[in-house]
């Protein structure tokens, strides 16, 4: 019994110091993936003529403030 406890912490311990090492693994895998899937959707060419023109915001004045300071 002593020893199947021993193992058992053992693997516990183990557990605990690589699972903060096995997330950031697959955090950094999948941020990899998100840039990786981007590069690719901008390397294609734009599908219709609008999508090459570039988008125009118009700006409008803000309102007064009805408070005067």
């Amino acid at each position: 019994m002593n020893t199947f406890l021993s193992y058992l912490s053992i693997t516990a311990l183990f557990a605990l110091v690589t699972l903060p090492a096995l997330l950031g693994f697959a955090r950094e895998r999948r941020i990899s993936q998100e840039l990786r899937e981007a590069r690719r959707r901008e390397a294609q060419p734009p599908e219709t003529a609008d999508a090459a023109r570039p988008v125009t915001a118009t700006r409008r004045p803000q309102p007064r403030s009805w408070a005067r300071i």
